[in-house]
Parts: C-alpha cells; sequence; structure tokens
C-alpha cells in the first residue's frame, strides 16, 4: 500500500464582510480538477455561510454540494475546536485518498492560532498539514481605520484618541489575525484609490513578519497558484508567532475569557417583510447599536426569490438568491452581530418598522 503524502489544508481568516466566503467560492469555482473538502465555521445560530455555499452549487450536483460542505456548529473555533473539530477532521483523514486540498473557513471573530496548533496533534499531524494561512483583510474598512466597518461615529471617537488602538479587542483580533498569516490579501482594492491601498499596505506590514506576501485582490479574484500550493507548514512554526492572545491563563492554567466573548450573534425570526422598509429599518439599529454585520434572507411579499442580506456597518448588499422552495416556510432570518446586544428589543424595533 503507498504512503499517502500529507494533506495540504489552507486556513482562511479575517474579519467579518472582509470577503472570504467569495473568495472560497472564487476557488471552488476555479478547482480545475481538484477534489476540494470545505470546512465553514460561521459565528452565529445559522449556518447561512454554509447556505450560501450549498446553493452555490460549483458545477456539482446539489447532492454533491451537500457533501462537501461540513458546517461546524456556533461560535468561534479557538473556542469549540476540540468538540468539534476532530470528528470532521477525523472523517476527511478517513478519506484522504479522495481529497487534493482541505479548506477552511473560520469565523470573522475567530483567532487562527489555536486552530494551526490542533494540526499538531498527532493524529491529524500525521495526515494533514497547514498549506498556508490565508488573512483577507477588508482594505476600506482599514483605510477607514475600522477593521470591520464599525459605524461612523465609534470610528470618529477612535480618530480624537489615538490611544484607543490597541485597546480596542478589533484592533487586538485585526493583529492577531495578521500575526498567524502566511499570506495576506489586501481584498476589496478597487474601492479604494491608490494612496488609501498604499496606507493599508504599510499599516498591515506593521503587524507582519518580513517573509509574508501581501497581494492586492478585487472580490477574492485571485490565481489559484497563488494561493494554494504555499507549503508554509505553518503548524511547525506557530507557536513562535507571538500574538495578544498568547498569555491569557489564570492561575489554575485555565483560559480566561477570550476577549471577543464580548461580541453577541443573535438570531432573528420575522414574518415577511417589505424590502424598503427592512433595510431602512437595519440602518437606523446598525447606527444605533453599533451592528457590526447584519446577514440573513428575507420573504418579501408578491416575490418568488428569497432576498439575501449582507450588510457590513452602514454598507448593506442584497440580491434574489433563489426561489423559495414549496416544502419551506416564508420567513425572515436574521443574525445580528455586535457588542451588548439585546435581542428582544432589537426583535421589537425590527418588529414595529415592519408593521408586524
Amino acid at each position: 500500500m503507498k504512503t499517502l503524502a500529507k494533506l495540504p489544508v489552507t486556513i482562511v481568516t479575517g474579519f467579518l464582510g472582509s470577503g472570504k466566503t467569495t473568495l472560497l467560492r472564487h476557488m471552488l469555482d476555479n478547482a480545475q480538477g481538484r477534489r476540494i473538502a470545505v470546512i465553514v465555521n460561521e459565528f452565529g445560530e445559522l449556518g447561512i455561510d454554509g447556505d450560501i455555499l450549498k446553493q452555490c452549487s460549483i458545477g456539482c450536483s446539489e447532492e454533491e454540494a451537500t457533501g462537501r460542505v461540513y458546517e461546524l456548529a456556533n461560535g468561534c473555533l479557538c473556542c469549540t475546536v476540540q468538540e468539534e473539530f476532530f470528528p470532521v477532521m477525523r472523517e476527511l483523514v478517513a478519506r484522504r485518498g479522495d481529497l487534493d486540498h482541505i479548506l477552511i473557513e473560520t469565523s470573522g471573530l475567530a483567532l487562527p492560532k489555536p486552530l494551526v496548533q490542533a494540526f499538531q496533534w498527532p493524529e491529524i499531524r500525521n495526515a494533514c498539514t497547514v498549506d498556508a494561512v490565508i488573512t483577507v483583510v477588508d482594505s476600506p474598512a482599514v483605510a477607514a481605520g475600522t477593521f470591520a466597518a464599525y459605524p461612523d461615529q465609534v470610528d470618529a471617537q477612535r480618530k480624537l484618541d489615538p490611544n484607543l488602538d490597541h485597546e480596542s479587542p478589533l484592533h487586538e483580533l485585526f493583529a492577531d489575525q495578521l500575526a498567524s498569516a502566511d499570506l495576506v490579501v489586501l481584498n476589496k482594492a478597487d474601492l479604494i484609490d491608490a494612496e488609501g491601498l498604499a496606507k493599508v499596505r504599510a499599516e498591515v506590514q506593521e503587524e507582519l513578519p518580513p517573509a509574508v506576501k501581501v497581494i492586492e485582490a478585487s472580490s477574492g479574484r485571485l490565481p489559484l497558484e497563488v494561493l494554494l500550493g504555499l507549503g508554509a507548514e505553518s503548524e511547525v512554526h506557530i507557536d513562535g508567532r507571538r500574538t495578544h492572545h498568547d498569555s491569557h491563563h489564570d492561575e489554575d492554567g485555565e483560559h480566561d475569557d477570550h476577549d471577543h466573548d464580548a461580541f453577541d450573534s443573535i438570531s432573528l425570526d420575522l414574518p415577511e417583510a417589505d424590502e424598503r422598509l427592512l433595510l431602512d429599518a437595519l440602518g437606523q439599529l446598525v447606527a444605533e447599536f453599533g451592528i457590526l454585520r447584519a446577514k440573513g434572507f428575507a420573504a418579501v411579499p408578491g416575490k418568488p426569490m428569497r432576498l439575501l442580506i449582507q450588510g457590513v456597518g452602514s454598507r448593506f448588499d442584497k440580491h434574489f438568491d433563489r426561489p423559495w422552495r414549496s416544502d419551506e416556510a416564508r420567513i425572515t432570518r436574521l443574525v445580528l452581530i455586535g457588542q451588548d446586544l439585546d435581542a428582544a428589543v432589537l426583535e421589537a424595533r425590527l418588529r414595529q418598522a415592519l408593521g408586524a
């Protein structure tokens, strides 16, 4: 029996809305015969990103597409990796003769380092190697000083006090995602001017070892030769990468609560909703409650298609993605991510705005 080479694994990390899912979809669309398994982990009670990947059937039947997307349950990978990551990886390792590559998308608030360290565990180390950690950066958000498109008033406050930078859990998380990177993608490069992009590149390079490449992209469109086959063996040198979260231990040696536990992710189910009323209401809630991310889908009265909504800060993208199936309820389902969010208050405000 021939010895199998180690299966390469690419970990894609980056903030909420930076374009990780778009990058993954581009990679799958251009797989050129590579047999790729995908593990999607979403910070939220619904695997909406997984849902998006499943329907984009990446050139195969729906049954095959469902079989290729492994969704982990809620929570960031650094908290749930031991409970949830192993069974999925064990299954993929058992099938590694059928696979050429594994892609793992971390949640927007997950720290990549503990996930990379999991590849040091014998059961995984003998079968897999981390080909690279790719960190996707939302270039316009970094240019605005917000990293994850914080609402304008928070950004104005931050600019008045330069000392806030490193006290912000968002800035620490941003730095930690860069600290673990083998390749950094400055995404959405087409949305800012050359001067803004140069500043983003300089800021990002301050946080990086000199050997780490930084490349620009629009909508995650990069040749696969640039993204795969880096051979970084990240698990071998990850312990030497210093991050803000390395020393969070209490006296018993247990981990303290992670900084990003301060982020809430709430899921709301609402009735059918007028598109304009819903987007206006979400815009107001983003400004008032500092919501970082809104995502989900809406049932619009009289429309046979489902309306997919993705918002980062005050920027919203929407499109009708697929017809409603006859066996599913026409409801509106949203996940809102932010700090100190009150689900009951947000649901009441949305229902009031929609007249529901």
